[in-house]
């Protein structure tokens, strides 16, 4: 957290909400809430989560267990770090838990109020954008008939990498522009980068920074009375990236509606032009299209290109992992020129890595916070108050010691020996990287697709080779989150073309 928070909170709001907060004493004494650190007056619990977030959650559940309570400001928090109580949490009080603790800077230009990330799921409009999320982009058919366009898109961040084979390289930097270009061309056949480029009209930018100001520390998600006020004014900031972004996408739907009136078809089969179907037949309004549209672009390209750059920054610190790793698709592919999407199927070792590398270092490593809807829920025993903020530190929980043996090491062979797969579905409530319950990522279905397939299409095509003679045992992979689980130092390494065959055909 940062400290100008607590000063703000501190000097200037101190006599303000003291009152406030000390006309709930006797209420909240009555409830059996789960233990945790005593709060300070007014800034409650702040304090201690300094620095990583999730590190420090991990270490304050260390002291007052696996359910946990924090007063962060005036607002009561529960946090969740074991996958036992998440597991009572997900399957006897989803529905209590499944409303959003909305960030202010997200209400700016009413965009909380439209959107599937923020809306509760008992609204109605919640419950048709999944609908319409689920059937038109991440549904079977959907995802097969765009399957050639994500080849093409992955072959491009391939391309570029040949092209610099030999030369350091910012890996994370390159994957996130490509996969920018994947989903930008599955919802509205444009490319937004040049793959290892900055975008070149803002809108990579803008998103964001709209991320950066719901992420911030704010007094007004602190001290709720005092939203109106917007003292650090981070959502009259967001609002002018919101108006930027909405913006594009209005001018974008613009082009493509008045292509339609001419009897021009492009964009056939994109995302786009199936939200227009549904716009034009009235089952969604053109503020859908774009919050749809915002909510897509935005939540699902961080977590790709940052997924993928843990796990090879993973396979280079263990370089027999890497061996056994292509050993098993030289194997499987048995001297494939290129590989399909639908190969990695065939790559369990590869998938096993991957999970890995999601299970140490997930990007999102605290899930979008929840709130509970009404009372009635407890976990582990202690009650979650209505309207209190529920925190599921997944970090946590995928390396609690009572599910995972060794917590700490990267094992992938943990996911082998199993008796029982576990994957990241939603179900196996000790790996649930990407949610679980009605909240799970709505995007699941093409992430299990995508993110094999560039993990395994950056080790078929190329050796992989640490820059400056660095050892294995020197690359830093300690953990910076800010919007998410980041590498504090960004990951460098030398593409080498596997063979003069692979050379002659990217050339071509």
């Amino acid at each position: 957290m940062e400290r100008e928070v607590c000063w703000l909170l501190c000097a200037a709001l101190a006599a303000a909400m003291a009152c406030y907060y000390l006309t709930g004493t006797t209420r909240r004494r009555s409830r059996r809430l789960p233990p945790g650190p005593t709060p300070l007056p007014v800034i409650g619990n702040v304090l201690s989560l300094r620095g990583n977030m999730h590190h420090a959650l991990a270490r304050l559940a260390g002291e007052h267990g696996p359910v946990m309570a924090l007063k962060l400001g005036l607002v009561t928090a529960v946090v969740v770090s074991s996958a036992g109580a998440a597991r009572e949490a997900f399957t006897k009080h989803d529905r209590r838990l499944a409303a959003r603790a909305v960030p202010d800077a997200s209400r700016a230009r009413g965009f909380a109020g439209r959107s599937m990330i923020w809306l509760p799921s008992s609204d109605p409009r919640w419950k048709t954008l999944r609908g319409v999320a689920a059937t038109h982009v991440f549904s079977p058919r959907s995802l097969a008939a765009a399957r050639g366009l994500r080849e093409r898109k992955v072959r491009d961040i391939v391309g570029h990498l040949a092209r610099r084979a030999g030369e350091v390289v910012d890996v994370g930097k390159v994957v996130y522009g490509g996969v920018l270009n994947l989903v930008s061309s599955a919802l509205f056949s444009a490319d937004v980068v040049e793959v290892g480029e900055e975008s070149a009209h803002g809108l990579q930018e803008a998103v964001e920074e709209i991320i950066l100001a719901i992420a911030k520390p704010n007094v007004s998600d602190l001290v709720p009375f005092l939203r109106r006020l917007d003292l650090q004014g981070w959502r009259r900031w967001a609002e002018k990236r919101y108006d930027k972004v909405f913006g594009i996408f209005d001018s974008v739907i613009s082009s493509r509606l008045a292509d339609a009136s001419t009897g021009k078809h492009a964009g056939d089969g994109d995302f786009l032009g199936s939200l227009l179907d549904l716009m034009s037949a009235g089952k969604i309004a053109r503020d859908d299209v774009t919050s749809i549209m915002f909510d897509l672009f935005g939540a699902g390209t961080d977590t790709i290109a940052i997924t993928i750059e843990w796990a090879m920054a993973e396979l280079l610190r263990n370089p027999s992992v890497m061996a056994k790793a292509r050993a098993e698709m030289n194997h499987v592919l048995a001297g494939k020129k290129a590989i399909e999407e639908n190969d990695v199927e065939k790559l369990p070792y590869l998938q096993a890595v991957l999970r890995e590398a999601m299970r140490l270092h997930p990007a999102a490593p605290i899930l979008v916070p929840h709130r509970a809807e009404e009372d009635g829920a407890e976990i582990g025993g202690y009650a979650v108050p209505k309207g209190s903020t529920v925190i599921f530190n997944v970090w946590a929980i995928m390396r609690d010691p009572a599910a995972w043996e060794r917590p700490e090491e990267f094992m992938p062979e943990r996911f082998l020996d199993m008796a029982e797969e576990v994957d990241f579905r939603g179900k196996d409530f000790e790996f649930i990287p990407l949610g679980a319950g009605r909240r799970l990522c709505p995007g699941l279905p093409m992430a299990e697709s995508v993110v094999p397939f560039i993990l395994a299409s950056l080790l078929h095509a190329f050796e992989w080779r640490l820059p400056d003679g660095m050892s294995a045992e020197e690359l830093d992979v300690s953990e910076k989150f800010t919007t998410a689980n980041v590498l504090t130092v960004p990951l460098k390494a030398v593409p080498i073309l596997s063979s003069s065959k692979l050379q002659a055909k990217l050339a071509g």
